[in-house]
């Protein structure tokens, strides 16, 4: 029986991450494109779209503590990503440092995690965008169609499907521009990112000076935790909880970032910066935003898909209602791109240890780019677009994210004992201390989620499962190795 605990050799991910030539990824991408592209996929729906979502239906004002909750916990991940990624810089995040150091089984299960927190990160984000859409163009008097819908019965219960062909097609667009190349798609998130961050402190400068010329009226802040409505997660203590599990979608820009490693000019200094750098800034501008916007605008009318229009139209400034649309349009669209390229980036590296099969590292002679992988994922995440609702979208988004997060902390504690002499660019501090804090607080935010959430996420591991043990545990390469290695130690020899 293979062993279902082969670890990847160091020397061999090091290895891959220095080649070169037309059948590898071009290495295009400075500390500023990596910076940018965290910022590009945290600054998205997490501030235009789920802010309102958690604070009207789980957290309230008290939103604002969620997200720091949320931020604490993405603070120790982050710390143990940006060791990983300055020690492996091969594309594949969580999977690859998975490989390295829990095993081959457990970096399956991680790397189809990612599947999912990615490809459910993008259909997520493109209902956002089309419900934003929708908003514009119906302030500018040029309303959409209705979109078509289907009600059926299955096992007894009544069915509702709407079809979401903004979102359908969004992700189709994004997917073109993944398939060009990296470098015009970093150069492309880069000039939106500007943008929407301007759009940011537009919203954050004018909801401050509209409560300072008010003399901080409205205050919705009352209460600022409401009473728990009888069941955990549906507001007070337990709700804060539940929401930082939900707003956690909001937060995995980052890891994105470690994705694209392989396409790192000096990966070992610049991953780092671009992980934590990109993490500390959005983590300030969420807290701000939410909380502005729960002070001038009622939590309770919230829940709709564009939460910081509706805070920019209570200040009276009609032309910033406009540039917010724009910019979260524009925003949510570095979003999709982001989650996309993590997940093609990820198909590619799974395919490259032979766990998937070929086609998915594949790679575009002219593009260099992995083009039939995101094409394929592109199609399959587009149809998630079209057919879920965003409830059940971004909750899978998180707790994929968060599982991923457990993992890689783990990982760092484990490297820490069995390499301990290994060259690290960037250093985690307080081992174990920070990898146990990182493994509590996103253990406790998948508890908090709901059940269904954990069933789906369940369904979904063992699906991957099947797959792994009909194909990946056969054409594993480092199974392959290690067998042919024991074969070799095995044989008689001559002189037998």
């Amino acid at each position: 029986m293979a062993n279902l605990f082969a670890t990847k050799p160091l020397d061999t991910l090091l290895k891959e991450s220095q080649e070169t030539g037309e059948h590898s990824l071009r290495r295009a991408l400075g500390p500023i494109n990596l910076l940018s592209l965290g910022i590009g996929a945290i600054i998205g729906a997490g501030i235009f779209v789920i802010t309102g979502q958690a604070a009207a239906q789980f957290a309230g004002p008290a939103i604002l503590f969620s997200f720091i909750l949320a931020g604490i916990a993405c603070a120790f991940a982050g710390l143990c990503y940006a060791e990983f990624a300055s020690i492996i810089p091969v594309a594949g995040s969580a999977y690859t440092y998975s490989y390295a150091t829990l095993g081959e089984l457990v970096a399956w299960i991680i790397g189809w995690d990612l599947v999912l927190e990615y490809a459910f990160g993008a259909a997520s984000v493109a209902v956002g965008w089309s419900g934003h859409l929708r908003a514009f163009l119906n302030d500018i008097g040029m309303a959409m169609p209705p979109m078509p819908h289907s009600d059926f019965v299955l096992f007894g219960r009544p069915i509702h499907i709407t079809y979401d062909y903004v979102g359908f097609l969004v992700i189709w667009a994004i997917t073109t521009i993944l398939v060009i190349g990296i470098k015009e798609s970093a150069n492309f998130t880069a000039a939106i990112v500007v943008l929407k961050v301007a759009v940011v402190c537009v919203f954050i400068a004018l909801a401050s000076a509209f409560l300072l010329k008010n003399h901080g009226q409205p205050n919705y802040w009352h209460p600022f935790i409401p009473p728990n409505a009888g069941e955990f997660g549906s507001f007070g203590i337990s709700g804060i909880f539940r929401g930082a599990g939900v707003v956690f979608f909001a937060y995995i820009g980052f890891d994105a970032v470690s994705t694209a490693a392989q396409e790192a000019k000096n990966p070992k200094k610049d991953m780092p910066f671009g992980i934590l750098g990109s993490l500390v800034i959005c983590t300030v501008l969420y807290i701000l935003v939410s909380g502005l916007l729960t002070h001038i605008v009622p939590y309770t009318q919230l829940n709709v898909p564009d939460p910081v229009v509706v805070g920019m139209r209570a200040t009276g400034q009609q032309w910033a209602t406009f540039l917010v649309e724009l910019g979260a349009l524009l925003g949510l669209a570095t979003v999709m791109l982001v989650m996309l390229l993590g997940q093609s980036r990820v198909f590619y590296s799974m395919s490259k240890d032979g766990l998937l099969w070929p086609w998915a590292s594949k790679i575009h002679t002219r593009f260099r780019t992995p083009y039939i992988s995101s094409i394929i994922v592109g199609f399959f995440v587009a149809l998630l677009a079209m057919l879920l609702p965003l409830s059940v979208l971004d909750q899978m988004t998180s707790i994929g994210t968060l599982l991923a997060f457990v993992l890689v902390s783990a990982g760092v504690w484990v490297m820490r004992r069995t390499h301990p002499d290994l060259n690290r660019p960037f250093r985690t501090p307080w081992v174990p201390v920070v990898p146990i804090l990182a493994i509590l607080f996103s253990g406790a935010l998948i508890v908090t989620l709901p059940t269904a959430t954990q069933l789906r996420l369940i369904v979904w591991l063992v699906i991957g499962l099947v797959i792994y043990f009909s194909y990946g545990r056969k054409h594993s390469k480092v199974q392959i190795l290690n067998a042919g290695a024991t074969e070799k130690s095995t044989a008689p020899s001559m002189a037998d």
